[in-house]
């Protein structure tokens, strides 16, 4: 006789459950992600506190970064254009670079990119790609550069489309363009709210089908003015300047806007299957000082050549994409966005077009991938308004060493000892490990040109 075999209940449960977690974490991280990509403006990484910072509090980026990925050793361009231009098409500044507050109008854009593979594509924020220069300067780059409706997206909200001395104010009373019409009712009202009321909107509407947001942000970029949370705003002193006094305003309400994009996605319900990324475009103001929880007080670099002004925070949170919880040690430069989300979005790399990056979306699932060796960096802002005296500067730096090659002995130093670049290094003195490494920087260096 064969005897019945009772089936264990509890074991079936057990596999049926994992069977559907699993089905489900291969369905989220296989279907078509949102995107939502967001750069502040002006921020080193000694103003977050999930990085070690002490002045100012930031708790919705903290716990993104916790409950996320951090990245330590993330790279941008030491002013903003050049990054904007490098993050938004993919490639060095050396390939695509025309001036300042100039995006090539030939150029294409991430933007074009998500909407050519089906995602619907807004942009809200900053622009200055178009006409940056004042009448009285440099008047061959009047009217030149992209104008946002041809960046890509399908939905644009921006402030300083057009000619600088058109721009007016980014915060209080902000001139605004939606979708090719000026905002006419924005007296009494805070640009940065303006911009993520949008997105929020944006998101709404588009809740059903696969999103890119681009969200460059005007925080905390000055003037330093009083943000809606500051007593100076209350008593209608929404123009007064002062970074000692408002810069830290301007953090925590970044940080705050942040906050409400992260609760608009889980309110809606798409929040699992959202890669949410923040990033900065260069380093901290000079005129600020940030403390950080060692003691150590540190000065904005930016605009400089060394880490003060290219080493930003870089935070990402997709719950259905990530082993969370994580910090990543690994070198990231601006270049790597484009081939990152490309691979979390499944989309091909075009064929018919260079890319300098490196996707970082294996580490962020908790693999090794393909760790770079070394960040590239190509700043040649050229004169502008305010920008005599700014002169190329092109470098590769790994871990340790930063080598230059605008000099003719291509200085060479070592940021762990040397973090102000004041010492190049004698490489008739260096041990062999120092010109092993100068050697294999150097050839890196050599082809990084057209």
């Amino acid at each position: 006789m064969v005897p019945t075999l009772i089936p264990d209940t509890d074991m079936i449960k057990n596999a049926l459950s994992l069977l559907c977690l699993s089905a489900t974490l291969a369905y989220a991280v296989s279907d078509r992600p949102n995107v939502i990509l967001i750069m502040a403006d002006d921020l080193g990484i000694e103003a977050l506190g999930c990085y070690g910072g002490a002045s100012y509090n930031t708790p919705n980026l903290d716990r993104l970064a916790a409950e996320g990925v951090r990245f330590d050793d993330a790279h941008s361009v030491p002013l903003c254009t050049p990054t904007r231009v490098a993050l938004m098409t993919g490639k060095y500044n050396f390939r695509n670079w025309l001036a300042f507050g100039i995006l090539d109008p030939e150029a294409k854009t991430f933007g074009h990119w998500f909407s050519e593979a089906g995602y619907k594509t807004c942009i809200s924020g900053k622009w200055q790609l178009r006409s940056y220069n004042p009448p009285d300067f440099q008047p061959e780059w009047r009217n030149r550069g992209m104008r946002a409706e041809d960046s890509g997206f399908h939905e644009y909200f921006l402030w300083h489309t057009e000619h600088t001395e058109d721009k007016a104010s980014r915060f209080p009373d902000p001139r605004i363009q939606a979708n090719g019409k000026y905002l006419t009712d924005t007296k009494s009202q805070y640009g940065p709210d303006l911009y993520v009321d949008y997105v929020n909107d944006f998101i709404e509407r588009n809740q059903e089908e696969p999103f890119f947001v681009y969200y460059p942000m005007a925080l905390t970029h000055g003037p330093f003015n009083p943000t809606p949370d500051s007593e100076a705003w209350r008593n209608g002193n929404r123009f007064e300047s002062s970074p000692d006094k408002y810069f830290g305003d301007m953090v925590e309400y970044m940080d705050k806007l942040i906050g409400r994009i992260d609760s608009k996605l889980h309110d809606l319900g798409i929040r699992h299957n959202t890669m949410l990324i923040f990033y900065s475009d260069n380093g901290t103001p000079k005129e600020v000082v940030s403390k950080m929880r060692d003691g150590r007080a540190i000065r904005g670099g930016k605009g400089e050549n060394n880490r003060r002004g290219t080493h930003v925070p870089l935070i990402i949170n997709w719950p259905a994409g990530q082993a969370g919880g994580r910090v990543v040690s690994d070198l990231v430069d601006t270049t790597d966005f484009i081939p990152s989300m490309f691979e979390a979005a499944n989309i091909p790399l075009p064929t018919d077009e260079i890319f300098d990056g490196h996707s970082f979306i294996p580490q962020l699932r908790g693999e090794k991938g393909n760790p770079r060796d070394w960040v590239f960096i190509h700043h040649d802002p050229l004169p502008g308004h305010n920008k005599k005296g700014r002169s190329i500067s092109r470098w590769i730096q790994d871990k340790r060493y930063q080598l230059f090659d605008e000099t003719g002995d291509n200085q060479f130093y070592d940021f762990t000892t040397d973090p102000e670049l004041l010492y190049p290094i004698d490489l008739k003195k260096a041990d062999a490990e120092t010109r092993a490494a100068h050697t294999r920087l150097k050839k890196a260096l050599s082809k990084m040109h057209n």
